[in-house]
Protein backbone atom coordinates (compact mmCIF):
# COMPACT_ATOMS: atom_id res chain seq x y z
CA UNK A 1 0.00 0.00 0.00
CA UNK A 2 1.70 3.03 -0.62
CA UNK A 3 0.51 5.23 1.67
CA UNK A 4 2.20 2.85 4.27
CA UNK A 5 5.05 3.00 2.70
CA UNK A 6 5.39 6.69 2.13
CA UNK A 7 4.57 7.03 6.25
CA UNK A 8 7.44 4.63 6.54
CA UNK A 9 9.98 6.42 4.76
CA UNK A 10 9.32 9.83 6.10
CA UNK A 11 8.94 8.46 9.39
CA UNK A 12 12.58 7.04 8.72
CA UNK A 13 13.63 10.55 8.13
CA UNK A 14 12.00 12.25 11.44
CA UNK A 15 14.01 8.99 13.26
CA UNK A 16 17.12 10.02 11.62
CA UNK A 17 16.79 13.59 12.09
CA UNK A 18 17.19 13.99 8.24
CA UNK A 19 13.68 15.33 8.68
CA UNK A 20 12.13 17.72 11.19
CA UNK A 21 8.74 16.82 12.35
CA UNK A 22 7.53 19.76 11.39
CA UNK A 23 7.75 19.26 7.58
CA UNK A 24 6.35 15.57 7.83
CA UNK A 25 2.79 16.83 5.89
CA UNK A 26 5.50 18.76 3.39
CA UNK A 27 7.55 15.72 2.86
CA UNK A 28 4.79 13.56 2.48
CA UNK A 29 3.56 15.33 -0.52
CA UNK A 30 6.43 15.49 -2.01
CA UNK A 31 6.55 11.93 -2.46
CA UNK A 32 3.18 11.48 -3.24
CA UNK A 33 4.11 13.86 -6.42
CA UNK A 34 6.97 11.93 -7.34
CA UNK A 35 4.26 8.64 -7.64
CA UNK A 36 1.79 10.70 -9.53
CA UNK A 37 -0.65 9.85 -6.50
CA UNK A 38 -3.89 12.99 -5.25
CA UNK A 39 -4.60 10.52 -2.27
CA UNK A 40 -3.13 9.68 1.18
CA UNK A 41 -4.33 7.83 3.73
CA UNK A 42 -2.84 8.25 7.26
CA UNK A 43 -2.26 4.83 8.12
CA UNK A 44 -0.50 3.25 11.40
CA UNK A 45 2.66 1.82 11.00
CA UNK A 46 4.60 -0.77 13.31
CA UNK A 47 6.32 1.50 15.99
CA UNK A 48 10.50 0.74 16.32
CA UNK A 49 13.37 1.09 13.99
CA UNK A 50 12.58 1.41 10.37
CA UNK A 51 14.46 -0.86 8.23
CA UNK A 52 15.65 1.63 4.74
CA UNK A 53 16.38 -0.87 2.37
CA UNK A 54 13.02 -2.78 2.98
CA UNK A 55 10.73 0.50 2.61
CA UNK A 56 12.68 1.53 -0.03
CA UNK A 57 12.26 -1.89 -2.42
CA UNK A 58 8.29 -1.20 -1.41
CA UNK A 59 8.41 2.08 -2.65
CA UNK A 60 10.51 1.11 -6.05
CA UNK A 61 8.17 -2.15 -6.79
CA UNK A 62 5.45 0.36 -6.47
CA UNK A 63 7.43 2.40 -9.24
CA UNK A 64 7.45 0.23 -11.25
CA UNK A 65 4.09 -1.35 -11.17
CA UNK A 66 2.75 2.07 -12.02
CA UNK A 67 5.13 2.38 -15.06
CA UNK A 68 7.16 4.98 -13.91
CA UNK A 69 10.09 3.51 -13.87
CA UNK A 70 11.75 0.59 -15.56
CA UNK A 71 12.21 -2.58 -13.34
CA UNK A 72 15.94 -2.65 -13.24
CA UNK A 73 18.71 -1.77 -11.31
CA UNK A 74 19.43 1.31 -13.04
CA UNK A 75 16.57 3.24 -13.35
CA UNK A 76 15.87 2.16 -9.58
CA UNK A 77 18.73 3.70 -8.44
CA UNK A 78 18.17 7.08 -10.60
CA UNK A 79 14.76 6.52 -8.35
CA UNK A 80 15.00 5.91 -4.94
CA UNK A 81 17.59 8.48 -5.08
CA UNK A 82 15.14 11.17 -5.85
CA UNK A 83 12.77 10.14 -2.99
CA UNK A 84 15.87 10.04 -0.70
CA UNK A 85 15.93 13.71 -1.25
CA UNK A 86 12.36 14.65 -0.37
CA UNK A 87 13.88 13.74 2.76
CA UNK A 88 17.45 15.24 3.24
CA UNK A 89 18.07 19.26 4.26
CA UNK A 90 18.77 21.51 1.60
CA UNK A 91 22.86 21.90 0.92
CA UNK A 92 22.87 25.40 2.72
CA UNK A 93 21.30 23.86 6.28
CA UNK A 94 23.48 21.22 6.09
CA UNK A 95 26.73 23.78 5.55
CA UNK A 96 24.93 25.64 8.60
CA UNK A 97 24.77 22.34 11.25
CA UNK A 98 28.39 21.74 9.87
CA UNK A 99 29.75 25.00 10.83
CA UNK A 100 28.04 25.33 14.03
CA UNK A 101 29.00 21.44 14.93
CA UNK A 102 32.91 22.68 13.92
CA UNK A 103 32.89 25.29 16.37
CA UNK A 104 32.08 22.33 18.97
CA UNK A 105 34.90 20.57 17.15
CA UNK A 106 36.40 19.33 13.74
CA UNK A 107 35.50 15.40 14.93
CA UNK A 108 31.83 16.95 15.75
CA UNK A 109 31.15 17.96 12.46
CA UNK A 110 32.88 15.46 10.64
CA UNK A 111 30.98 12.91 12.66
CA UNK A 112 27.90 14.74 11.87
CA UNK A 113 28.26 15.24 8.12
CA UNK A 114 28.87 11.25 8.22
CA UNK A 115 25.92 10.22 9.66
CA UNK A 116 23.88 12.34 7.58
CA UNK A 117 25.91 10.89 4.52
CA UNK A 118 24.93 7.69 5.32
CA UNK A 119 20.71 7.98 6.42
CA UNK A 120 20.58 9.94 3.42
CA UNK A 121 21.58 6.70 1.50
CA UNK A 122 23.80 8.35 -0.41
CA UNK A 123 26.44 5.58 1.51
CA UNK A 124 24.30 2.76 0.82
CA UNK A 125 24.85 0.98 3.99
CA UNK A 126 23.17 -1.94 3.15
CA UNK A 127 25.29 -2.36 -0.09
CA UNK A 128 28.80 -1.77 1.67
CA UNK A 129 28.20 -4.40 4.54
CA UNK A 130 28.01 -6.69 1.28
CA UNK A 131 31.51 -6.14 1.38
CA UNK A 132 33.80 -8.91 2.17
CA UNK A 133 36.75 -7.55 4.50
CA UNK A 134 39.72 -9.34 6.67
CA UNK A 135 42.82 -9.01 8.12
CA UNK A 136 46.27 -10.84 7.40
CA UNK A 137 49.59 -10.39 9.36
CA UNK A 138 52.30 -9.61 7.18
CA UNK A 139 55.97 -8.93 7.34
CA UNK A 140 55.01 -5.12 7.90
CA UNK A 141 52.27 -5.23 9.91
CA UNK A 142 48.64 -5.82 9.69
CA UNK A 143 47.44 -5.66 5.99
CA UNK A 144 43.73 -4.96 5.17
CA UNK A 145 42.07 -7.03 2.43
CA UNK A 146 38.12 -5.72 0.83
CA UNK A 147 36.60 -7.14 -1.82
CA UNK A 148 34.48 -4.52 -3.04
CA UNK A 149 31.06 -5.70 -3.44
CA UNK A 150 28.37 -2.62 -3.09
CA UNK A 151 28.77 -1.11 -6.28
CA UNK A 152 25.78 -2.59 -8.49
CA UNK A 153 26.37 -4.74 -11.36
CA UNK A 154 24.36 -3.27 -14.63
CA UNK A 155 21.65 -5.14 -15.75
CA UNK A 156 21.86 -5.15 -19.99
CA UNK A 157 18.89 -3.07 -20.07
CA UNK A 158 20.62 -0.05 -18.30
CA UNK A 159 24.02 -0.99 -19.95
CA UNK A 160 21.94 -0.85 -23.76
CA UNK A 161 20.62 2.50 -22.63
CA UNK A 162 23.80 4.02 -21.66
CA UNK A 163 25.03 3.10 -24.93
CA UNK A 164 22.39 4.54 -26.90
CA UNK A 165 21.84 7.80 -24.26
CA UNK A 166 22.44 11.50 -25.51
CA UNK A 167 26.49 12.11 -24.82
CA UNK A 168 26.69 14.64 -22.11
CA UNK A 169 29.50 16.81 -20.82
CA UNK A 170 27.90 17.90 -17.71
CA UNK A 171 29.20 17.01 -15.05
CA UNK A 172 32.51 16.86 -16.54
CA UNK A 173 33.47 14.09 -14.19
CA UNK A 174 31.91 12.02 -10.36
CA UNK A 175 34.44 14.93 -9.12
CA UNK A 176 33.18 17.88 -9.84
CA UNK A 177 30.43 20.07 -7.61
CA UNK A 178 27.96 20.16 -10.08
CA UNK A 179 26.99 16.39 -8.71
CA UNK A 180 24.98 18.25 -6.10
CA UNK A 181 21.59 17.71 -6.31
CA UNK A 182 22.07 16.21 -9.63
CA UNK A 183 19.37 13.72 -11.12
CA UNK A 184 21.79 11.47 -12.60
CA UNK A 185 21.18 9.23 -15.88
CA UNK A 186 22.18 5.64 -16.90
CA UNK A 187 25.65 5.94 -17.38
CA UNK A 188 25.82 8.88 -14.33
CA UNK A 189 25.07 8.16 -10.71
CA UNK A 190 22.14 10.33 -9.09
CA UNK A 191 23.43 12.63 -6.47
CA UNK A 192 20.00 14.65 -5.75
CA UNK A 193 20.64 13.29 -2.07
CA UNK A 194 23.96 14.04 -1.75
CA UNK A 195 25.42 16.97 0.16
CA UNK A 196 28.97 18.83 -0.33
CA UNK A 197 30.91 20.86 2.41
CA UNK A 198 32.81 23.85 1.05
CA UNK A 199 36.20 24.19 2.48
CA UNK A 200 38.87 26.80 1.76
CA UNK A 201 42.55 25.13 0.45
CA UNK A 202 45.31 26.51 -0.51
CA UNK A 203 42.81 29.94 -0.62
CA UNK A 204 41.12 28.45 -3.43
CA UNK A 205 37.71 26.58 -3.29
CA UNK A 206 37.53 23.35 -3.06
CA UNK A 207 34.84 20.39 -1.60
CA UNK A 208 34.48 17.84 1.11
CA UNK A 209 32.59 14.54 0.58
CA UNK A 210 32.44 10.88 1.82
CA UNK A 211 33.17 8.26 -0.88
CA UNK A 212 29.92 6.59 -1.54
CA UNK A 213 31.96 3.27 -1.48
CA UNK A 214 33.60 3.54 1.96
CA UNK A 215 36.83 1.56 1.60
CA UNK A 216 37.52 2.30 5.14
CA UNK A 217 36.09 4.54 8.23
CA UNK A 218 34.96 7.76 7.34
CA UNK A 219 36.02 7.14 3.73
CA UNK A 220 36.40 11.03 2.42
CA UNK A 221 37.21 12.74 -0.95
CA UNK A 222 38.61 16.56 -0.98
CA UNK A 223 38.64 17.93 -4.55
CA UNK A 224 39.19 20.83 -6.72
CA UNK A 225 36.08 23.38 -7.26
CA UNK A 226 37.86 23.63 -10.82
CA UNK A 227 37.63 20.57 -13.00
CA UNK A 228 41.40 20.75 -13.47
CA UNK A 229 44.11 17.73 -13.53
CA UNK A 230 46.12 15.38 -10.72
CA UNK A 231 49.28 17.29 -10.13
CA UNK A 232 51.94 16.83 -7.96
CA UNK A 233 53.91 19.84 -7.12
CA UNK A 234 54.81 22.00 -4.44
CA UNK A 235 51.29 23.39 -3.89
CA UNK A 236 49.69 19.50 -3.57
CA UNK A 237 51.98 19.64 0.20
CA UNK A 238 50.13 22.90 0.91
CA UNK A 239 46.84 21.77 0.19
CA UNK A 240 47.11 18.31 2.28
CA UNK A 241 48.50 20.31 5.29
CA UNK A 242 45.25 23.16 4.86
CA UNK A 243 43.15 20.17 5.48
CA UNK A 244 44.92 18.35 7.81
CA UNK A 245 45.09 21.88 9.70
CA UNK A 246 41.04 21.45 9.52
CA UNK A 247 40.91 18.23 10.36
CA UNK A 248 43.23 17.12 12.38
CA UNK A 249 41.35 13.92 13.55
CA UNK A 250 41.92 12.78 9.48
CA UNK A 251 44.63 11.88 7.26
CA UNK A 252 44.59 12.94 3.92
CA UNK A 253 46.61 11.50 0.95
CA UNK A 254 47.44 12.03 -2.72
CA UNK A 255 47.55 9.55 -5.71
CA UNK A 256 50.25 10.38 -7.64
CA UNK A 257 49.60 12.13 -11.36
CA UNK A 258 50.71 9.50 -14.09
CA UNK A 259 49.07 6.39 -15.40
CA UNK A 260 49.93 3.43 -13.70
CA UNK A 261 50.76 4.21 -10.79
CA UNK A 262 48.08 7.19 -10.23
CA UNK A 263 44.60 6.71 -9.80
CA UNK A 264 41.35 5.74 -11.08
CA UNK A 265 40.58 9.50 -11.88
CA UNK A 266 43.89 11.40 -13.12
CA UNK A 267 41.39 14.45 -14.91
CA UNK A 268 40.09 16.05 -11.24
CA UNK A 269 42.39 17.56 -8.66
CA UNK A 270 41.44 15.68 -5.22
CA UNK A 271 42.57 14.15 -2.47
CA UNK A 272 41.82 10.92 -0.07
CA UNK A 273 41.26 10.99 3.88
CA UNK A 274 39.55 9.77 6.70
CA UNK A 275 39.79 8.60 9.96
CA UNK A 276 41.31 5.42 9.56
CA UNK A 277 45.06 4.33 10.99
CA UNK A 278 46.52 1.84 7.97
CA UNK A 279 49.34 -0.50 8.70
CA UNK A 280 51.48 1.98 6.59
CA UNK A 281 51.14 4.72 9.24
CA UNK A 282 51.80 2.21 12.25
CA UNK A 283 54.89 1.17 10.23
CA UNK A 284 57.71 2.11 11.92
CA UNK A 285 61.39 3.71 10.75
CA UNK A 286 63.72 1.21 9.73
CA UNK A 287 67.13 3.67 9.31
CA UNK A 288 66.85 7.12 10.09
CA UNK A 289 68.67 9.67 7.40
CA UNK A 290 69.43 12.99 7.65
CA UNK A 291 69.00 15.62 4.85
CA UNK A 292 71.39 18.42 4.43
CA UNK A 293 69.47 22.04 5.09
CA UNK A 294 66.80 20.09 7.06
CA UNK A 295 69.09 18.75 9.85
CA UNK A 296 65.87 20.32 12.18
CA UNK A 297 63.43 17.60 10.50
CA UNK A 298 63.08 14.08 11.39
CA UNK A 299 63.47 12.17 8.23
CA UNK A 300 63.60 7.87 7.59
CA UNK A 301 63.00 5.10 5.39
CA UNK A 302 60.24 2.82 6.25
CA UNK A 303 59.74 -0.41 6.82
CA UNK A 304 57.25 -1.00 4.27
CA UNK A 305 57.14 -2.63 0.76
CA UNK A 306 56.72 -0.25 -0.97
CA UNK A 307 60.02 2.55 -1.05
CA UNK A 308 58.74 5.28 1.46
CA UNK A 309 60.71 8.74 2.82
CA UNK A 310 58.70 9.54 6.38
CA UNK A 311 59.38 12.63 7.13
CA UNK A 312 58.38 14.73 10.73
CA UNK A 313 58.16 18.17 11.87
CA UNK A 314 56.37 20.17 14.39
CA UNK A 315 56.33 22.76 11.81
CA UNK A 316 54.52 21.75 8.65
CA UNK A 317 55.93 25.01 6.42
CA UNK A 318 59.33 22.76 6.89
CA UNK A 319 57.96 19.44 5.53
CA UNK A 320 56.07 20.99 2.77
CA UNK A 321 59.94 22.49 1.19
CA UNK A 322 61.38 19.10 2.09
CA UNK A 323 59.02 17.53 0.18
CA UNK A 324 58.82 20.32 -2.69
CA UNK A 325 63.11 19.16 -3.07
CA UNK A 326 62.58 15.37 -2.78
CA UNK A 327 60.30 15.45 -5.74
CA UNK A 328 62.06 17.81 -7.15
CA UNK A 329 65.05 15.50 -7.43
CA UNK A 330 63.08 12.32 -7.96
CA UNK A 331 61.23 13.68 -11.03
CA UNK A 332 65.03 13.70 -12.70
CA UNK A 333 66.68 10.82 -10.75
CA UNK A 334 67.74 7.77 -12.68
CA UNK A 335 69.80 5.29 -11.34
CA UNK A 336 70.35 2.56 -14.18
CA UNK A 337 71.52 -0.18 -11.46
CA UNK A 338 68.32 0.24 -10.31
CA UNK A 339 66.39 0.21 -13.57
CA UNK A 340 64.94 3.87 -12.33
CA UNK A 341 64.96 6.10 -15.47
CA UNK A 342 63.39 9.16 -15.14
CA UNK A 343 62.56 9.22 -18.73
CA UNK A 344 62.85 7.54 -21.76
CA UNK A 345 61.85 9.07 -25.28
CA UNK A 346 60.49 12.37 -23.56
CA UNK A 347 58.12 10.34 -21.49
CA UNK A 348 58.31 11.13 -17.55
CA UNK A 349 58.29 8.22 -15.42
CA UNK A 350 58.88 9.21 -11.53
CA UNK A 351 56.66 10.79 -9.03
CA UNK A 352 55.27 10.53 -5.78
CA UNK A 353 52.45 9.26 -3.78
CA UNK A 354 52.03 11.39 -0.40
CA UNK A 355 50.36 10.96 2.39
CA UNK A 356 49.87 13.75 5.64
CA UNK A 357 48.89 13.18 8.91
CA UNK A 358 48.75 14.42 12.50
CA UNK A 359 50.22 12.76 15.63
CA UNK A 360 49.91 14.61 18.71
CA UNK A 361 51.67 17.76 17.93
CA UNK A 362 53.96 16.20 15.34
CA UNK A 363 52.99 16.91 11.25
CA UNK A 364 53.81 13.50 9.63
CA UNK A 365 54.51 13.50 5.41
CA UNK A 366 55.04 10.36 4.08
CA UNK A 367 56.48 10.61 0.41
CA UNK A 368 56.01 7.05 -1.17
CA UNK A 369 58.72 6.92 -4.44
CA UNK A 370 56.60 6.13 -7.75
CA UNK A 371 57.98 4.90 -11.32
CA UNK A 372 55.56 3.91 -14.13
CA UNK A 373 57.96 2.58 -16.63
CA UNK A 374 56.96 -0.19 -18.56
CA UNK A 375 59.17 -3.07 -20.69
CA UNK A 376 58.03 -5.89 -23.00
CA UNK A 377 58.66 -8.57 -20.21
CA UNK A 378 56.34 -6.23 -17.91
CA UNK A 379 53.53 -4.21 -20.55
CA UNK A 380 51.61 -3.12 -17.49
CA UNK A 381 54.42 -1.27 -15.26
CA UNK A 382 57.84 -2.45 -14.13
CA UNK A 383 56.58 -1.84 -10.37
CA UNK A 384 53.18 -2.76 -10.91
CA UNK A 385 51.19 -6.02 -9.95
CA UNK A 386 53.70 -8.59 -12.16
CA UNK A 387 51.45 -11.49 -13.93
CA UNK A 388 52.15 -14.25 -11.82
CA UNK A 389 49.69 -12.15 -8.96
CA UNK A 390 47.31 -10.98 -11.77
CA UNK A 391 44.56 -13.58 -10.46
CA UNK A 392 44.09 -11.61 -7.30
CA UNK A 393 44.97 -7.90 -8.31
CA UNK A 394 45.65 -7.01 -11.83
CA UNK A 395 44.60 -3.41 -11.64
CA UNK A 396 46.83 -0.49 -10.44
CA UNK A 397 48.25 0.36 -6.92
CA UNK A 398 46.65 3.85 -6.28
CA UNK A 399 46.62 5.33 -2.76
CA UNK A 400 44.72 3.16 -0.63
CA UNK A 401 46.54 0.06 -1.51
CA UNK A 402 50.18 2.02 -1.02
CA UNK A 403 48.96 2.52 2.42
CA UNK A 404 47.80 -1.17 3.60
CA UNK A 405 44.49 -1.83 2.30
CA UNK A 406 43.80 -4.34 -0.79
CA UNK A 407 40.62 -2.84 -2.55
CA UNK A 408 39.92 -6.38 -5.11
CA UNK A 409 37.83 -6.91 -7.68
CA UNK A 410 34.30 -8.40 -6.95
CA UNK A 411 35.12 -11.56 -9.11
CA UNK A 412 36.77 -13.02 -6.26
CA UNK A 413 33.52 -13.73 -4.22
CA UNK A 414 32.53 -15.78 -5.78
CA UNK A 415 35.89 -17.68 -7.00
CA UNK A 416 37.04 -18.39 -3.73
CA UNK A 417 33.68 -19.54 -3.05
CA UNK A 418 34.14 -22.34 -6.45
CA UNK A 419 37.99 -22.86 -5.10
CA UNK A 420 36.90 -23.66 -1.62
CA UNK A 421 34.43 -26.46 -3.34
CA UNK A 422 37.22 -27.37 -5.56
CA UNK A 423 40.06 -27.69 -2.98
CA UNK A 424 37.47 -29.70 -0.40
CA UNK A 425 36.44 -32.23 -2.96
CA UNK A 426 39.77 -32.51 -4.83
CA UNK A 427 38.09 -31.43 -7.78
CA UNK A 428 40.32 -30.00 -10.79
CA UNK A 429 40.75 -26.67 -10.85
CA UNK A 430 41.81 -26.50 -14.39
CA UNK A 431 38.74 -28.21 -15.52
CA UNK A 432 36.25 -24.69 -14.72
CA UNK A 433 37.23 -21.67 -16.51
CA UNK A 434 35.63 -19.52 -13.92
CA UNK A 435 38.87 -20.83 -11.23
CA UNK A 436 41.81 -22.24 -13.69
CA UNK A 437 43.48 -18.98 -13.45
CA UNK A 438 44.30 -19.73 -10.23
CA UNK A 439 45.32 -23.40 -10.40
CA UNK A 440 49.37 -22.18 -10.47
CA UNK A 441 48.76 -20.67 -7.37
CA UNK A 442 47.16 -22.75 -5.53
CA UNK A 443 49.63 -25.51 -6.33
CA UNK A 444 52.22 -22.78 -5.20
CA UNK A 445 50.76 -22.56 -1.37
CA UNK A 446 49.23 -26.21 -1.01
CA UNK A 447 52.41 -27.74 0.20
CA UNK A 448 52.07 -25.48 3.05
CA UNK A 449 49.44 -26.95 4.67
CA UNK A 450 48.73 -30.50 5.85
CA UNK A 451 44.80 -30.42 5.27
CA UNK A 452 42.71 -28.99 3.56
CA UNK A 453 39.05 -29.04 4.87
CA UNK A 454 35.22 -27.35 4.56
CA UNK A 455 36.19 -25.83 8.51
CA UNK A 456 39.74 -24.48 7.30
CA UNK A 457 39.43 -23.69 3.71
CA UNK A 458 38.42 -20.32 3.55
CA UNK A 459 40.50 -19.26 6.18
CA UNK A 460 43.42 -20.54 4.07
CA UNK A 461 42.15 -18.67 0.93
CA UNK A 462 41.70 -15.65 3.12
CA UNK A 463 45.29 -15.93 4.57
CA UNK A 464 46.82 -16.81 0.91
CA UNK A 465 44.91 -13.78 -1.17
CA UNK A 466 46.68 -11.30 1.59
CA UNK A 467 50.28 -12.79 1.45
CA UNK A 468 49.87 -12.32 -2.41
CA UNK A 469 48.54 -8.98 -2.15
CA UNK A 470 51.70 -8.10 0.65
CA UNK A 471 53.72 -9.81 -2.67
CA UNK A 472 52.05 -7.00 -5.06
CA UNK A 473 53.33 -3.78 -3.00
CA UNK A 474 56.48 -5.23 -2.90
CA UNK A 475 56.01 -5.49 -7.12
CA UNK A 476 55.11 -1.72 -6.57
CA UNK A 477 58.38 -0.77 -4.48
CA UNK A 478 60.97 1.22 -6.26
CA UNK A 479 63.40 -0.13 -3.79
CA UNK A 480 63.00 -3.94 -2.94
CA UNK A 481 63.50 -4.68 0.80
CA UNK A 482 66.58 -6.37 0.42
CA UNK A 483 70.51 -5.15 1.51
CA UNK A 484 71.03 -4.67 -2.76
CA UNK A 485 67.54 -1.97 -2.67
CA UNK A 486 68.05 -0.60 0.63
CA UNK A 487 71.86 0.45 -0.49
CA UNK A 488 69.71 1.87 -3.88
CA UNK A 489 67.16 3.79 -1.56
CA UNK A 490 70.12 5.35 0.13
CA UNK A 491 71.57 6.23 -3.33
CA UNK A 492 68.89 8.52 -4.03
CA UNK A 493 68.58 10.35 -0.47
CA UNK A 494 72.25 10.65 -0.83
CA UNK A 495 71.42 13.15 -3.52
CA UNK A 496 69.17 15.09 -1.88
Amino acid sequence: MLSKSIKKLVEYGIQTGLTPECERVYTTNLLLELFHEDDYEDVEIEAGEIELESVLKELLDEAASRGIIENSIGYRDLFDTKLMNCLVPRPAQVQETFAKKYEVSPKEATDYYYKLSQDSDYIRRYRVKKDMKWKVDSPYGEIDITINLSKPEKDPKAIAAAKNAKASSYPKCLLCVENEGYAGRLNHPARENHRIIPITVNDSKWGFQYSPYVYYNEHCIVFNGQHVPMKIEKATFIKLFDFIKLFPHYFLGSNADLPIVGGSILSHDHFQGGHYTFAMAKAPIEKEVTIPGYEDVEAGIVKWPLSVLRIRSKDEKRLIDLADHVLGVWRGYTDEAAFIYAETDGEPHNTITPIARKVGDIYELDLTLRNNITTEENPLGVYHPHAEYHNIKKENIGLIEVMGLAVLPARLKEELEILAEYLVEGKDIRSNEKIEKHAEWVEKFLPKYDSITKENVMDVLKEEVGITFTHVLEDAGVYKCTEEGREAFMRFVNTL
